[in-house]
């Protein structure tokens, strides 16, 4: 389960608004966390760094096909991101970095900015105050390279065997 507090956005949060492409020379996390949502002024990296999660309407993390644009949220501390929709390569990149990206309409109207949320992967569920809300989830695969983290460190942990995957020892 992941959750904490929210930092709420609205809908098409662009690339280029979450880390600008004059910090793209860096992929650390934590150095790019440093401008996630520059563009949107201090006030908003402040209450990104007091929150776990960011909640968005539809077309969450539009634009540029930029990796950063997940880990910059991963090195600001948020664990998840719960949207109406997203951009296939944001969610793909969300994946790819460890951070929990999920898709239920429902639970972004019943958020507001500040509020707790709480996201049970195994369920399917996003849960505010009293009301669980569902979502689809996750297929086995993708789930296995979130629990290690991300793509990379799953690579690290599992190699291609005689057509099957093993775990390293």
């Amino acid at each position: 389960m992941v959750g904490g507090v929210c930092i709420k956005f609205g809908d098409s949060v662009n690339t280029d608004v979450i880390i600008p492409g004059r910090y793209l020379i860096s992929i650390d996390p934590l150095e790019l966390a440093e401008h996630a949502f520059e563009p949107l002024g201090p006030e908003v990296q402040q209450q990104l760094r007091r929150s776990q999660v960011v909640v968005a309407g539809i077309n969450f993390g539009c634009g540029s096909a930029r990796e950063q644009a997940a880990s910059c949220l991963v090195g600001a501390g948020v664990k998840a991101v719960v949207a109406k929709s997203f951009a296939r390569v944001f969610f793909r990149n969300s994946i790819n970095t460890g951070l929990l990206a999920v898709a239920c309409p429902e639970a972004v109207d019943a958020l507001a900015d500040g509020s707790e949320v709480l996201i049970d992967t195994t369920s399917g569920t996003v849960t505010v105050g009293d009301q669980a809300f569902r979502f689809d989830p996750y297929p086995e695969s993708l789930q296995r390279i979130l629990d290690a983290g991300g793509l990379i460190p799953y690579v690290a942990r599992y190699v291609l065997s005689a057509g099957e995957v093993k775990e390293n020892g």
